[in-house]
C-alpha cells in the first residue's frame, strides 16, 4: 500500500499526526484522541518534578496531581465522593473537592490513595485497598 496512514484509518482529525505515531508524539492538541488531559496539583498550580516527594512527619506527599478545573468542569462518570474507607484497618480518610472531582471524572486515573490512619499510600482499583464510605465500591473503579 501507498499510503500507510491509509490503511490505519489516515491522520487524526486532532494533531495532524499519523495513527501509528499519535500515541507516543501526540503534541496535545485539541480533539485529539491520544492527547493527555490537563492536569494541576490540587492548589491549581503547575505539576512540579519534585511533587512525589514523601513528607516523613505526614507521610503525604509535598503535592497532588488532579484534572484542571476545565477537564473537571466537562462531568462526571461516577459520583463525587470524598471519603473512602482502608479495608486494612477500616478507617476513613477523607479528600479535597479536586481530589474527589478527578475520581468522579476519571475513576481510573490514580493507582493508589493516603490512608490518613496508616499514613501511607496504597493501591485503588479493583485488586486495591479501599471503598468508597457507605457503599460497596471499590475506589479507583
Amino acid at each position: 500500500m501507498s499510503n500507510p496512514d491509509a490503511r490505519l484509518g489516515g491522520p487524526c482529525a486532532g494533531c495532524g499526526l499519523p495513527q501509528f505515531r499519535r500515541a507516543k508524539e501526540c503534541p496535545g492538541k485539541p480533539g485529539c484522541a491520544y492527547a493527555k488531559p490537563a492536569t494541576t496539583l490540587t492548589d491549581g498550580s503547575p505539576v512540579t518534578i519534585d511533587h512525589r516527594e514523601i513528607d516523613p512527619a505526614t507521610g503525604l506527599q509535598k503535592g497532588y496531581v488532579v484534572l484542571s478545573a476545565e477537564e473537571r468542569a466537562k462531568g462526571f462518570v461516577r459520583p463525587v465522593r470524598q471519603a473512602y474507607v482502608h479495608d486494612k484497618c477500616g478507617c476513613v480518610t477523607t479528600m479535597g473537592l479536586a481530589l474527589a472531582e478527578t475520581y468522579a471524572r476519571d475513576p481510573a486515573f490514580y493507582s493508589g490513595t493516603f490512608c490518613a490512619t496508616c499514613r501511607a499510600h496504597f493501591p485503588v482499583g479493583a485488586d486495591g485497598e479501599f471503598t468508597w464510605k457507605g457503599t460497596a465500591e471499590r475506589v479507583g473503579t
